[in-house]
């Protein structure tokens, strides 16, 4: 008698068995086909300061001499579009470029009256001013093909970027700071007149992380053709980006 019952307990929670064991193996399974939702960073911010200065054509004219101590500093918003699973993307986005360089015993003369009236040129300074700078102000807009070593994580591993940047002119202006009986005095002159109105500009991107070097080389010049001296400018300096 208790070897029946035994027999009919073991029928009855056999099937029961096999469908536990079933479901347990089902729901492994699905756990583990189930891919994991990664949201790398896309770079959407991007930091940049650095050195700058001109590449300066010879003309006697307007024999251009800068120091050595401009810089440059833009900032971006940028978004990035993957190209499909590989390690490269194709981004753009829009920020501000200022650049600044600073003359060397010379001052920038806009002025619409005189001999070059129609152009931008340089002339001795004569005020001795302690400094004097000008500064170009662009809305720009960055493209670049970028590659990424780890796609899971764009904090980390080695990146790089190819691209151009096309800016739209804001404004410029020189500043000169001089002493009058003891007291500093800055005079500011606007200008918009010979200035370039586009910006078009070379650069590429290399570093590590958040972290790159980075450098640019203007394909446009400072001025409008025939409207100033044949100077180019070109930056490098430290690039910061994530988010």
């Amino acid at each position: 008698m208790i070897k029946r019952i035994a027999v009919l307990v073991c029928l009855f929670l056999l099937p029961t068995s096999f469908l536990l064991a079933q479901k347990d193996s089902m729901s492994k399974s699905y756990t583990t086909k189930m891919p994991t939702v990664v949201k790398p960073s896309r770079d959407f911010f991007m930091l940049q300061i650095g050195y700058n200065n001109w590449v300066k054509k010879a003309d006697s004219l307007n024999n251009v001499n800068t120091k050595s101590i401009g810089y440059v500093f833009n900032a971006f918003f940028c978004y990035d579009f993957p190209i499909k699973k590989s390690n490269m993307s194709f981004a753009t986005g829009v920020g501000i470029n200022t650049s600044v360089v600073y003359l060397n015993n010379q001052v920038l003369s806009v002025s619409d009256t005189g001999v070059r009236g129609n152009m931008a040129h340089f002339i001795n300074d004569t005020v001795n001013y302690k400094r004097y700078k000008f500064n170009t102000v662009y809305l720009q807009a960055p493209f670049e093909l970028r590659y990424y070593s780890n796609i899971q994580n764009r904090n980390k591993g080695f990146k790089a970027a190819l691209g151009v940047q096309v800016g739209a002119f804001l404004g410029a202006h020189t500043k000169g700071l001089r002493s009058v009986s003891g007291v500093n005095i800055k005079d500011k002159e606007n200008t918009k007149r010979y200035v370039s109105p586009w910006n078009f500009a070379a650069t590429a991107r290399v570093g590590f992380g958040n972290f790159a070097v980075f450098g640019s080389y203007n394909i446009t010049n400072v001025f409008k053709d025939a409207n100033g001296p044949v100077v180019t400018p070109f930056s490098f300096g430290l690039s910061i980006s994530g988010l």
